[in-house]
């Protein structure tokens, strides 16, 4: 299987990393290109054994598929520069956020396989939560073929596109509210007079447990929850808190704000650029 990366920043890296360590490519079946930053590919080349290119027809020519890794600001002029290449039997994955599929159809010019993955930045230590999303001309094969190079980064789950703002709300910025719960934590392990280091450690594996426990066993979250809050307990005195100052409603604001944000920045970029 040969894949190349168009872009070449940390997603694009965290995918690569993940297709070699779980034996899905070889180095030599992987081809990389960005706008002009040959270090950063000098780098890639160096860590991963792949190769780069800036030959555009060397790069979709042969790809079983193509990851289309550039921020969204770059996506127009990224579109236009590989539209020639572009091929009717050339799969084509886009894992930005907010650029639909028929925008990028409308740029690429070819009635060809194209997709959505919304990976999050868990992707580094193969932990992401991976939505993806197909236009109708994805084959079976395809399909499977994307679900396998974006399991080499965590979990996969197929979804249809107009999910994909709520996903990116729940998913791709979900890592980052958990870093602030942990910044809170962090604070208040000082605060009460913990070591910062064995309290890290403490709320690392408080989480890491806390995970373990919603995944393996069939109980919801909130019975878990209740189970762990003791009428009059230390637990509940902490809940009591937390409910007082509307954080459940707050969280729940926070990830339907990120959504609405998600398609807004889709909108205003798509129109920015339709021909």
């Amino acid at each position: 299987m040969k894949i190349s990366f168009i872009g070449a920043g940390s997603m694009a890296e965290a995918i690569i990393a993940g297709l070699i360590e779980k034996n899905i490519c070889q180095g030599e079946d992987i081809l990389v290109t960005n706008r002009e930053d040959r270090t950063k590919l000098e780098q890639l080349e160096h860590r991963y054994e792949i190769q780069s290119t800036y030959d555009m027809d060397e790069l979709i020519r042969d790809a079983d598929m193509v990851i289309f890794a550039v921020k969204p600001k770059d996506a127009d002029a990224a579109l236009q520069k590989i539209q020639p290449y572009i091929q009717p039997s050339t799969f084509f994955i886009s894992v930005m956020a907010g650029i639909s599929i028929s925008f990028m159809e409308d740029k690429l010019k070819v009635s060809c396989a194209v997709a959505r993955a919304m990976p999050n930045t868990s992707a580094s230590v193969g932990k992401s939560a991976t939505a993806i999303s197909f236009n109708h001309h994805v084959s079976e094969n395809q399909k499977q073929l994307a679900e396998t190079v974006f399991s080499s980064i965590g979990m996969t789950a197929v979804v249809e596109e107009n999910k994909l703002d709520a996903i990116t709300a729940l998913s791709g910025s979900g890592p980052a509210y958990i870093y602030y719960v942990v910044e809170a934590m962090e604070q208040s392990a000082e605060e009460i007079g913990l070591d910062a280091g064995m309290a890290k450690q403490l709320i690392l594996q408080t989480l890491a447990g806390a995970a373990e426990m919603l995944s393996s066993s069939d109980r919801e979250a909130s019975e878990l929850r209740k189970a762990v809050t003791s009428p009059g307990g230390t637990t509940e005195a902490g809940i009591k808190v937390l409910q007082n100052n509307n954080v459940e409603e707050a969280f729940i604001k926070c990830i339907k704000a990120a959504a609405e944000q998600s398609k807004r920045l889709g909108q205003v970029h798509e129109s920015k650029h339709l021909v």
